[in-house]
């Protein structure tokens, strides 16, 4: 291994922990997402507390006071989105936070005042990107029946001829989906789709900037 790749890993080793120290500071946290911004500061913990016993009347008492703040925070991907802005609840115990999101999934349809709202963890921004990279591909998953789910921080895992297989990256699937023609005709265009776009990307970095050669006079 050589100095250049050395030090690529090494900032790769770090952009990874500071992620996940970053995730850890967040891990109580739950987002609120779709409830229309018409209440004022003081009642968002209320809004918490109203959605949860209308959804989940047999949470317990427990899960809705135990909040630590409840505010107003911009949509991470896009913060110019015309969408109403996330509702971040940060609670005590991780325990609540994991037992409201199981009941959320189980439930599926979760709604405030009659409008469909959905509850989420709180990720860092790389870790939300991370994990966005392989919707497309979860997707398809999903109307194939394999079962994908989305593991801490990003990684896909689905059941495959009776057994539970992890990737870490989209590079490791397509080699394993090569020694799988089943899978691998499942996932040939989506994967296609993905290596022209990076195709793309890598030919639009490596083209040099016209900018760079107006020569001032």
């Amino acid at each position: 291994m050589d100095a250049e790749q050395k030090r690529e890993k090494r900032l790769k080793t770090n952009e990874e922990s500071l992620r996940e120290l970053w995730d850890n500071v967040k891990r109580t946290n739950i987002h609120i997402i779709g409830v229309p911004e018409e209440e004022r500061e003081k009642e968002r913990e209320k809004i918490f507390q109203e959605i949860i016993a209308k959804n989940f009347p047999n949470m317990g008492k427990e899960s809705l006071t135990q909040i630590q703040e409840a505010q107003r925070v911009p949509y991470k991907i896009n913060p110019r989105m015309n969408t109403p802005r996330h509702i971040l609840i940060k609670l005590t115990k991780i325990k609540h936070k994991e037992k409201i999101l199981k009941a959320a999934r189980e439930k599926k349809q979760i709604t405030y005042k009659g409008t469909p709202i959905s509850l989420s963890t709180d990720f860092s921004a790389e870790t939300l990107q991370a994990r966005k990279e392989w919707h497309d591909i979860l997707n398809v998953m999903k109307r194939k029946n394999l079962q994908p789910r989305l593991l801490y921080p990003a990684r896909l895992s689905f059941r495959f001829e009776g057994e539970i297989k992890t990737f870490t990256d989209k590079q490791k699937l397509r080699e394993f989906s090569n020694t799988k023609p089943a899978l691998q005709q499942i996932l040939k265009e989506l994967l296609r789709v993905e290596k022209n776009k990076r195709r793309t990307k890598e030919k639009r970095a490596a083209k040099p900037n016209p900018k760079q050669f107006i020569k001032w006079q």
